[in-house]
């Protein structure tokens, strides 16, 4: 994902402050550990989550809840039509198990 230049306290902020009803859709839709880290010579964002085998992550954009947020956030990120945040796939390039 890509936050804006000169985002970053305000993308901590609401995280910060993340809604209550948005915390439980995620952790009812099968994710935990979800974590959000910052490259702040980017701005580039880079997420981790866990997902249970029985998750139902593909729901979320459709949820209402998930919806506002993204509305919420669209003002200082990179976003596609409907405010979905902009995402790139990166290549995995090495694993330590």
């Amino acid at each position: 994902m890509q936050l804006k230049p000169g985002m970053a306290a305000e993308y901590r902020r609401r995280h910060d402050e993340i809604w209550p009803e948005l915390a439980a859709l995620l952790r009812d839709a099968g994710i935990s550990d979800y974590r959000i880290f910052l490259d702040p010579g980017t701005g580039a964002l880079f997420a981790t989550l866990k997902l249970a085998p029985d998750n139902q992550r593909d729901t979320l954009p459709g949820h209402p809840v998930m919806r506002r947020w993204w509305d919420h956030m669209a003002d200082i990120m990179e976003v596609e039509p409907g405010n979905r945040p902009r995402e790139w796939p990166l290549e995995p390039m090495f694993h330590l198990a």
